[in-house]
This record gives structure tokens, C-alpha cells and sequence, in this order.
């Protein structure tokens, strides 16, 4: 291979992965690793760090592997929002009663601290109004406030560093705890150029967090793709079988790299809504496990139920608001999984050579031979509330529950494909809700930027067309989160001058996929369902609450 790379790792949430990717975003080379996830009690999600570093230096070795190392010009990082936990020698502290060592990682979507969470919010404290105006038990401060409250004799008081892990992985890499604007302003109440609000570590019960400059939770920071320290160690870069002093760049949140890797696309000559319009015109939705919706504007706008607006968080000096879905992927496998005519789905899949959602796509196709009918239309008589692991946004209501609406007695294979679309049309629902809450607040909003796994789901892009009328661009690059994550690498390499200007040459439109118009009314009356699920919801949750 000729020519100069860099590498993006990301570190989802039950993988690694690492690509080797050209200058023109090009990626040449990928690998993956699993990574463990314990659940140690209800709500409680763990993971270790030691294991994810590990897992990193495999992948990055593997991607490498006959690359000449001085053609790695730098090495970007992006992974989960979740909370790592050391001591002051820099070891793993167990965040669990159970004490084990490594697993020192409360993930992201561990919602332990739901009763925290709610504490913090009723404080009304002015910082929330930056996410929202509501605490969700996916943010740090709750999660640290539990672990005060819980493990005071041992967690709390053997810990010395809390770092997002995407900081903790450009820790390990150089040494530097910098921290990245994208984790402390997202996830942590940061805000610049002011710093942190030490009334709120105060009012929510975790001052001591003030103490030697706040030491433990990060004084220095930077934006996303700035040069970090000196680059690799000489430990990191023969961990990762790199050359030291090879740059890297300050990490981002896997959504917010993933956003990166697809917003800042050119689309000259596509015919888009969003064509010599201003970036702020794009929405990035990073589908996966669970989604994020990225919105970016030029001055700060306030969204009720969705955080932000966050200076810098993705890209420099503009602002970002982030809606999201806690569960979207991991929905889909949730309904899949477990409907009775799970067994049959498996067989007849391997029978013909298709994974179960190809299989299932087609089975829905094959029902619409008989009605004439667009597949949508099949899910006029199911509706779904999808917020099976609480409402992110734009109702920030991490006690919603699912709700299901139409079924029968049947279990068939065909009722199992009925629940899967309507399973795709409310998460589709789900990100027209936080549209139309982000341009009740001033965004304006044309295009979809969609990556992720299940941007790679045909039928899961469709609907989500269909169902906001907007058309849906996906990336030439599959793996947009790596993509983005290079792009960190690239611009810490000084080989990009800006962050902008790195993302429109190596960001690349692979599709755009159009809304079908003739849909508009079924959509317009499915939303008007989907509003009124939650309405029911809340009207029951009052019920009961006054019994």
C-alpha cells in the first residue's frame, strides 16, 4: 500500500473496530473484536477498560498489518458515553457491590441512577437548561452521585480519575488527561468558555468533586480533532504496533464521530433540499443500538427535551443539539427475538441463504401481493410506542414505557413481520418527533444524514423517509463512525486545517433515498396514533399514581 492513512477506532457497544483510511476517506482495511458486557443487577451494565484497550490494540495491529508505520500520519478515537472509574495510579476501581476490579465502566445505558437522576432535575439548577431542561440517568453526574451514595467505602473513595471513555482512551494513548469539549460539554454540565458551574456540583450533593481544581473529573480540555499531548507513548504506540509521536486527535462521543463522518458530505449535483444551503440545513441520525439525532445551528438554540445546545461538541464553534432514541437497534432485536415465531424465522432464513431482517423485508413484500398495497400500508392496524427503555427525547422521560397496540391470538411468521414494521414505523415516528420539537426551536431541517447499522437496513431507511417526507442520504463508506473518527486523526495531523474542511473530502454520498409522497396522509394519521399512545400512557401513569 502507498500513500499516507490514518487509523479511527471506535468502541461501540459491544464491539471494537478499526479502520485504516486514505486521505480522500477511502477505507482500506477494517477489524472488529467483541467486548464483554455483565449485568450484574437490573439496570446495572458494566464493562471493563482494560479489556476495551486490549481490543483496541488487536484491531489497530490487524488493520495495520504490512503498512509501513511512517505511512500512519495519526489515530482518532470515538466511543460510548460511558463513565470509567481509576484510582491515583491510574488502575481500574470496581463500580459494582460484587468489587471485581475490571469492570470498572458504567455504561452509557446504565440507568442505575434514575432516582439521582430525578434529584438532580427537580434542583432546577440553570446548567440543565443545556440538556433540556431534564437529567438523564445516561449522563455522568447521576452516575456519579450513585456511586457516592452506594459505594462510598470503595469506589468513591478509592477513585481519583472519572473519564468519559473516549478521554480514557486518548489517556491511555498519550498520557494527556485533556479532555474532549464533545464529552464534558455533552455529558458532564461543561460549558465554554465559562468552564464548570461549581454551584451545580455543589447543589446536587458532589462537591468534593471541586477539590485541586477538579482534578478528577478534568480542568484541561480541547475541541474534537485537536493534536493531544506529544502523541502515542512509546507503551501506546507498541501496544498498538504504531510509531511514538504519531498525532492523535481528541475524541469524540461514537454518535457525534459518526456525524462527522456523514454531515459535512458534498452534494453538489444531487438535487438535495440541502444543496448551497448551509450545513445547518442537515440532521445526522447515527443509527445503531440506540440513535442519536444531530443538529447543528450557528447560534445556540434551546430545544425542550433535547440536550444542548452544546458549543464545539462536533464541530468547532457551532453549536450542536442532540435528540436521540435509547433503544432503536436494540428494539427491533427486543420484538424479533422474542416473538414466538422466532425458531420458524431462523429456519426458513437459512433455508435461503438471507440474515433474518433480509428475510423478513421479503416476507413483507410478498404480503402486499395479495392487498396491492405499499408495505406501510400493512402496519395500519398495529401501532407501537417504542420507548421500551425510557424516552431520551423529545419528552425526556426516562419512565416511559413500550406499548403495543393490535395484537391478536395469531403468532405466525406473518404476525412476527407485522411487529417488526411497526416497529421500524414508531422509531420513524420517533425521529419525526424530535424534528418537528428541533424546528418548533428554530432548526431548519431538509435532509437526513443517516449511519449506522441500521442505516444498512433498506426497509428501516424507507420508512424513515416516508414517514418525515425528507429524503435520506447514506454514505459511499458503510462504517461513516470510522470514517469520522479518521477525520479526528486527520485534522490532529495538521495534513486537513479544519474540521469542516477534512469532512467534505473524506465524507462521501454513497445513496440518497426518497420519500414516497403518496404516503404523506398514512403517516400524517400513524403520527397522530403514535401522539396519542403517549398521551394514554401518561393519563394511566396519573391514574395510578392518585390510587
Amino acid at each position: 500500500m502507498s500513500g499516507s492513512y490514518y487509523i479511527g477506532v471506535d468502541v461501540g457497544t459491544a464491539s471494537v473496530r478499526a479502520a485504516l483510511v486514505t486521505r480522500d476517506g477511502e477505507l482500506k482495511m477494517t477489524a472488529e473484536e467483541p467486548i464483554s458486557i455483565w449485568e450484574p443487577l437490573s439496570d446495572h451494565y458494566v464493562q471493563s477498560s482494560t479489556e476495551i484497550w486490549e481490543k483496541c490494540c488487536l484491531v489497530v495491529k490487524r488493520v495495520t498489518q504490512g503498512v509501513e508505520r511512517s505511512r500512519v500520519r495519526a489515530i482518532g478515537f470515538d466511543a460510548t458515553c460511558s463513565l470509567v472509574v481509576l484510582d491515583q495510579n491510574f488502575q481500574p476501581v470496581p463500580v459494582n457491590h460484587d468489587g471485581d476490579d475490571q469492570r470498572n465502566v458504567v455504561m452509557w445505558m446504565d440507568h442505575r441512577a434514575a432516582e439521582q437522576a430525578a434529584r438532580i432535575t427537580a434542583t432546577d439548577h440553570a446548567v440543565l437548561r443545556r440538556v433540556g431542561g431534564v437529567m438523564s440517568p445516561e449522563m455522568q453526574p447521576p452516575k456519579l452521585l450513585w456511586l457516592k451514595e452506594n459505594l462510598r467505602d470503595s469506589c468513591w473513595k478509592e477513585a481519583a480519575h472519572f473519564l468519559d471513555l473516549p478521554d480514557f482512551l486518548s489517556w491511555k494513548a498519550t498520557g494527556s488527561l485533556t479532555r474532549s469539549l464533545c464529552t464534558l460539554v455533552c455529558k458532564w454540565t461543561y460549558c465554554p468558555p465559562q468552564g464548570w458551574d461549581d454551584s451545580f456540583w455543589t447543589a446536587v450533593g458532589l462537591e468534593d468533586l471541586l477539590e485541586n481544581d477538579h482534578s478528577k473529573i478534568g480542568s484541561v480540555t480541547c475541541p474534537p480533532g485537536t493534536p493531544v499531548g506529544q502523541g502515542l507513548t512509546q507503551e501506546a504506540a507498541d501496544n498498538l504496533g504504531l510509531q511514538p509521536g504519531t498525532a492523535v486527535g481528541a475524541s469524540l462521543i461514537d454518535a457525534h464521530a459518526g456525524g462527522l463522518g456523514v454531515i459535512g458530505a458534498d452534494v453538489k449535483g444531487l438535487h438535495l433540499p440541502c444543496e448551497d444551503q448551509p450545513i445547518t440545513s442537515r440532521m445526522a441520525v447515527i443509527c445503531g443500538t440506540s440513535s442519536c439525532h444531530m443538529a447543528i445551528s450557528k447560534e445556540p438554540l434551546f430545544v425542550p427535551g433535547v440536550w444542548g445546545p452544546y458549543l464545539s461538541a462536533m464541530v468547532p464553534d457551532l453549536w450542536l443539539n442532540e435528540g436521540g432514541q435509547s433503544a432503536t437497534g436494540r428494539l427491533i432485536d427486543h420484538m424479533v427475538k422474542g416473538h414466538a415465531a422466532y425458531g420458524q424465522l431462523q429456519e426458513q432464513a437459512k433455508q435461503s441463504g438471507e440474515n433474518i431482517f433480509s428475510y423478513l423485508n421479503n416476507h413483507l413484500t410478498s404480503l402486499t401481493t395479495m392487498d396491492l398495497c405499499a408495505v406501510d400500508r400493512l402496519g395500519s392496524n398495529l401501532h407501537l410506542w417504542p420507548d421500551f427503555h425510557g424516552n431520551r427525547s423529545p419528552l425526556a422521560d426516562p419512565a416511559m414505557k413500550g406499548m403495543v397496540v393490535g395484537l391478536t391470538l395469531s403468532q405466525t411468521l406473518d404476525d412476527l413481520a407485522l411487529l417488526y414494521l411497526a416497529t421500524i414505523q414508531a422509531l420513524a415516528l420517533g425521529t419525526r418527533h424530535i424534528l418537528e420539537a428541533m424546528k418548533g426551536a428554530g432548526h431548519d431541517v431538509t435532509t437526513l444524514f443517516l449511519c449506522g447499522g441500521l442505516s444498512k437496513n433498506p426497509l428501516f431507511v424507507q420508512v424513515h423517509a416516508n414517514a418525515t417526507g425528507l429524503p435520506q442520504v447514506l454514505p459511499a463508506q458503510t462504517e461513516a463512525v470510522l470514517v469520522g473518527a479518521a477525520i479526528l486523526g486527520a485534522c490532529a495531523s495538521k495534513d486537513y486545517s479544519t474540521v469542516q474542511e477534512a469532512m467534505e473530502k473524506m465524507a462521501k454520498v454513497g445513496k440518497v433515498i426518497q420519500p414516497d409522497h403518496e404516503l404523506q396522509s398514512f403517516y400524517d394519521k400513524k403520527y397522530q396514533v403514535f401522539l396519542t399512545l403517549c398521551d394514554h400512557q401518561r393519563e394511566y401513569r396519573a391514574l395510578m399514581n392518585d390510587s
